[in-house]
């Protein structure tokens, strides 16, 4: 398969991962049809890209046209007959390997030969979900960060089958629909960005037990002081700038005061077992009921397009 002969995308998952992919392809161009097992899961997907896109038309991203045009581009379906045309596919459904395997030995068969297959899986094992896929030197890991239509960065990951020109063909086209693609050369869990906000959010739990400093004051370090570095640098080029030696020295002395426990900390764990998931329960590390959810929700969209619009310009 060559990036021009790439018309047809299929998504499987409607989701909000789904949905936002759907119309990240679609204002690009691409004809995009999504997929899922239930109608009533469509339907909700059409209201979140509607919400999206109005948000979208508001902040004058898009014309109130450029949305009717995108939208266009967008079908949805229950019929897994979609994946027969399909010429590139997303997999964006449950973090389940049984599940994926399952899926994917059922449309790797049915997709054409050709057809490039890939996976928004957020740390499983790409070698591992691939022994289900047909011909899986076309499949790869296509690794979205929430929310899609707003993060640039898209993680392409090749598993232990998975050719040079499948990921090179994901990646290019990953930059066509104006993302920031990285390349992840080894099949390791978590990719790197999990790796990266697993070993943050490790850290948060230990200084949280260790009583040195709230939950507030944590995010307020993210927020408006880490967060403004790590828009703009990396881990690297930061210590470059501060000084090698100044980090070494650093380095030296609190490295051995870091978490390195390898269970989940029980501050997690208690809220999970509580039913406390966060937003999408009404409650988590804070409360968010009496529809402070959504107020959380269009903030955060909001700041991430001033974030992007600053360092990338307007889409």
């Amino acid at each position: 398969m060559e990036i021009k002969n790439i018309k047809n995308i299929v998504i499987a998952g409607a989701g909000v991962m789904g949905s936002s992919m759907a119309q990240t392809f679609a204002q690009s161009g691409y004809k995009v049809t999504l997929y899922d097992l239930k109608d009533e899961y469509l339907d909700r997907s059409r209201n979140l890209i509607n919400i999206n896109q109005s948000a979208s038309v508001d902040k004058k991203i898009f014309t109130k046209q450029d949305s009717e045009n995108i939208m266009g581009n967008i079908s949805f379906t229950c019929s897994k007959d979609c994946f027969r045309s399909a010429d590139f596919v997303v997999e964006a459904i449950v973090e389940n390997m049984d599940i994926k395997h399952s899926f994917w030995s059922e449309v790797s068969e049915t997709a054409p030969e050709d057809a490039i297959l890939t996976t928004n899986t957020s740390g499983l094992s790409i070698t591992k979900i691939a022994e289900a896929v047909k011909n899986p030197e076309r499949f790869c890991g296509m690794h979205w960060i929430n929310p899609p239509h707003i993060i640039p960065l898209i993680e392409v990951i090749n598993g232990d089958k998975t050719a040079a020109e499948t990921s090179k063909l994901v990646y290019d086209i990953s930059k066509l629909i104006g993302k920031q693609p990285i390349m992840i050369n080894k099949d390791a869990p978590g990719f790197v960005l999990n790796r990266f906000q697993f070993a943050v959010l490790r850290e948060a739990m230990h200084i949280i037990e260790e009583g040195i400093a709230s939950k507030e004051d944590i995010d307020n370090v993210f927020k408006y002081g880490l967060g403004i570095r790590y828009a703009c640098l990396g881990p690297l080029e930061i210590a470059d700038l501060g000084g090698l030696d100044t980090f070494y020295n650093i380095s030296s002395y609190l490295t051995k005061d870091l978490s390195n426990t390898k269970e989940v900390s029980s501050i997690l764990s208690d809220l999970v077992n509580d039913g406390n998931y966060g937003v999408k329960s009404g409650k988590g590390f804070y409360d968010y009921s009496n529809g402070r959810d959504k107020e959380v929700i269009r903030k955060r969209d909001e700041d991430f397009y001033k974030v992007s619009e600053c360092l990338f310009g307007e889409k």
